[in-house]
């Protein structure tokens, strides 16, 4: 039997016992909220990431093909839709789907309002999965070749802001370059969306491509761009670079990264504030750690000496007083978890803690939970919280057999 393990159970049975009752529960509590917020911290930023980075790429996409003569107003530059790499990118390792688009800006007026939106067109090809993820009433529009649809999605702040009511008819109105008239649509509301972005929603109305290149006097085969799917987000920078050489030197690739570069700069500077959390949480549950250790040894000052004259290493005494602390670490982080995930869980299904959206994004708190982070946060914990129980053990190593058999 291992001597040092036999002595730390006989001092973790008589712990009812101890003076340091008080200042064990200390630590075990210190570790246990510790890490409690540490695995709610993350998991609550990578959830508000996946969701502002879900809303922003259901707009944008996760990549965009134009000319690089299209810029940032709302009149784009056509390119032909028969290019090489159309539609076969797909097939890329990495890419989950090619789809094509049209923009063109717009007013909608009624007796008592007047709004300025953005119509984007879509085709056949169009991957509703986040917008049908979104929708709230209606249906997905339905776009055939045999003729161009007057059907819309409009989303709710649009829908609310302009009084429209699903089926209805909206009167929207264009101004095309080289033409002083401005020309009117009239469409019919079949769907309304809700993405909890405020700043998208009050813009989009997505409608046909066709009524878009009819507008702009365009070519069937004319559109504003094209735009990428892929599987995993966090390959999108490097599957950008693998596709620019792909899709030749006349046209433009861009991220959404680069594209919404101020909305990912923001995100990135909400790790800053999670790293923080971290280490402060490190930080105390170390310290607590150490209180707790230098009071068990003050408390077991007589059997320090007792097993000093009985001839047993310091490494021996150091190791039993270690593996008490360990033990109190592990009491802790299992207290952690229960609690971290325990709230994480409740609040990714009852969503029990709201947000308001227009400044969060989203309507309640984002929980995604990665049970890699909860591995590592817990590793990190434990072999943190160890380590810096080494240096305070070697105060047993200035205590003398004879004044510590004579210490009551």
């Amino acid at each position: 039997m291992n001597f040092e393990l036999f002595i730390t159970r006989h001092i973790i049975s008589k712990d009812k016992e101890n003076l340091s009752r008080p200042a064990v529960r200390i630590g075990i509590v210190s570790i246990a909220l510790g890490l409690a917020v540490m695995i709610i911290s993350v998991s609550v930023l990578t959830g508000f990431q996946r969701e502002i980075r879900d809303k922003v790429s259901g707009f944008a996409a996760h990549i965009t093909i134009t000319s690089y003569d299209f810029n940032k107003s709302l009149e784009s530059v056509p390119i032909l839709i028969n290019q090489p790499f159309y539609p076969h990118l797909d097939t890329v390792q990495g890419i989950r789907h090619i789809q094509v688009f049209a923009t063109k800006g717009g007013i909608i007026k009624t007796e008592g309002q007047t709004e300025g939106v953005i119509l984007k067109g879509v085709g056949r090809d169009y991957d509703w999965t986040v917008l049908g993820d979104w929708l709230i009433e209606g249906k997905i529009p339905e776009y055939h070749d045999s003729a161009r649809s007057t059907e819309i999605m409009v989303s709710s702040i649009i829908a609310d802001k302009m009084m429209f009511s699903l089926g209805d008819d909206v009167r929207m109105y264009f101004v095309t370059d080289g033409q002083q008239q401005v020309r009117g649509r009239k469409f019919q509301i079949v769907g309304i969306y809700s993405s909890g972005f405020e700043e998208l929603d009050a813009q989009y109305i997505i409608g046909d491509i066709r009524q878009i290149q009819r507008l702009n006097n365009w070519n069937d085969d004319m559109i504003s761009g094209f735009e990428i799917l892929v599987d995993d987000f966090d390959e999108v920078e490097e599957i950008g670079n693998k596709t620019r050489p792909l899709i030749g030197y006349h046209l433009k690739l861009e991220t959404v990264k680069q594209t919404k570069e101020q909305v990912f700069s923001w995100l990135e500077l909400q790790d800053m504030n999670v790293i923080v959390i971290i280490i402060l949480m490190m930080v105390v549950s170390g310290f607590s750690m150490i209180s707790a250790l230098l009071i068990l040894i003050l408390e077991k000052t007589n059997m320090i000496g007792i097993l000093k004259a009985l001839g047993t290493l310091n490494a021996g005494i150091r190791k039993i007083f270690i593996y008490n602390a360990v033990y109190i670490i592990g009491i802790g982080l299992l207290w952690g978890n229960i609690i971290g995930i325990g709230l994480c869980l409740l609040q990714g299904h009852f969503g029990l803690v709201p947000l308001p959206v227009e400044s969060y994004y989203v309507s309640t708190v984002p929980i995604d939970m990665s049970w890699m982070y909860i591995l590592i946060l817990n590793a990190g914990t434990f072999i943190f919280c160890t380590l810096m129980l080494i240096i305070p053990s070697y105060v047993i190593t200035r205590i003398t057999p004879i004044k510590a058999i004579r210490f009551k």
